[in-house]
């Protein structure tokens, strides 16, 4: 009977040495503040090296990484804007942007999934990885350098001069969107040969137009002409160089009936608003309106209703001219983003949280203009390490790409 006993503690030892991993339904993974689902391959934790294991699809879905994978040399590369990762399937090392990194354990083949260790690659992608054992999750945070961003542009005669210096300095700073000002008087061509770069590089172009007094019923012609411009155009051309939407910067609270007048001059623009969502029905075009960040506090005439809310209602995506220069405290980026955000995941819509590097006369806490854009990129990712568990949150926009290319 000893003996029998102790074969089978012997077997059972013998085959605990290969057992391979904790699966999936005790590891949870978050990526800001989200939690992940994994519908194919589960994480688990590799029982001889103590690290956490992902399918490479999630690198690529949840990181943002393009990954690549060599079949005959089993050999996968990852990159993420100027970074690349090289590793090998059974290899306890790799090659980050060409230095040699040693790390425990490898990337291995499990039930014909490629699974990489997640620490090593969320970490030399520069995320923040916490590991929390009570609970088996693992929470990450990404890098602001890849969240989705846009910027203005307003003087479109620049496309006439350098625009790869231009498309190169976006694609850089992880530009995903342009907005750029319509001037009827240049060659459609020009914008033609504009958009088919961008679009070649994963940058998106939204026609961009509005000044106060669009805000007011006697400027509804010049709105029917601009929508009526972008349709000529993007049906003159193919999709590789149409504009994927419009972009609207109004801001009636310039017009001096916004302090005298103030229901009326709400009144209009909302006609107005009205106006353009039943001109670009059908067409395929997207909607982003720029508010300022306290439109949340100006309720509809006669409603106990946020002037914000009712634009989520109609468009596709509202862009928080949220100019400050510090991310958290009394004031900051996050404080005066939250209110709309919440409003946007309420709907369901996208809100993009916009920041300024031009100079202003309206107090020293409003641009970025004359500091580094390393303090800019420092900050943003403070703002972004808050606001990304929003639903809503849809990244930043960065206010212009001039005086943004002139920071040092």
């Amino acid at each position: 009977m000893r003996k029998l006993l102790v074969c089978t503690l012997a077997i059972m030892l013998s085959l605990s040495a290969f057992t391979p991993a904790i699966y999936a339904s005790e590891v949870n993974v978050s990526v800001d503040g989200r939690e992940v689902q994994f519908p194919d391959e589960h994480p688990y934790v590799d029982q001889r090296s103590n690290l956490t294991m992902v399918p490479l699809a999630f690198v690529s879905d949840k990181l943002g990484a393009a990954t690549k994978w060599n079949g005959k040399s089993k050999q996968i590369t990852i990159s993420l804007n100027r970074d690349i990762i090289s590793l090998a399937i059974g290899q306890n090392h790799a090659l980050v942007n060409g230095k040699r990194v040693d790390f425990e354990g490898s990337a291995v083949l499990k039930n014909g999934r490629t699974m990489v260790p997640l620490r090593f690659i969320s970490e030399a992608l520069h995320a923040i990885v916490d590991w929390q054992p009570t609970r088996n999750q693992v929470s990450i945070m990404t890098t602001v350098t890849r969240v989705p961003k846009g910027t203005w542009i307003w003087d479109s005669y620049i496309l006439k001069k350098d625009q790869d210096q231009m498309i190169n300095f976006a694609k850089s700073n992880g530009v995903t969107s342009i907005y750029l000002q319509i001037d009827k008087d240049i060659d459609p061509a020009i914008y033609e040969g504009f958009i088919r770069k961008t679009k070649s590089e994963g940058i998106q172009v939204e026609a961009l137009e509005g000044r106060p007094e669009w805000a007011t019923r006697s400027k509804q012609g010049d709105i029917q002409k601009f929508i009526a411009w972008v349709k000529a155009y993007n049906s003159s051309v193919g999709t590789e160089a149409s504009f994927t939407g419009l972009h609207l910067d109004i801001e009636p609270y310039a017009l001096r009936e916004w302090t005298t007048d103030n229901k009326t001059i709400l009144e209009s623009w909302m006609d107005n608003m009205r106006l353009i969502e039943k001109e670009i029905r059908g067409s395929g075009l997207k909607i982003a309106i720029d508010v300022p960040f306290w439109l949340n506090s100006i309720k509809v005439p006669g409603k106990d209703y946020s002037m914000s809310a009712w634009m989520l209602e109609k468009f596709d995506c509202l862009v928080i001219m949220n100019y400050r220069n510090q991310a958290l405290g009394s004031d900051g980026i996050v404080e005066n983003a939250q209110a709309m955000l919440r409003e946007a995941s309420t709907l369901k819509k996208k809100v993009i949280v916009a920041v300024e590097t031009v100079k202003s006369t309206e107090g020293p806490q409003v641009s970025f203009y004359s500091m580094s854009s390393e303090v800019m990129e420092k900050e943003l990712q403070s703002a972004h390490n808050q606001l990304a568990h929003f639903a809503s949150y849809a990244g930043f926009a960065i206010h212009d790409l001039k005086s943004w290319q002139e920071m040092k």
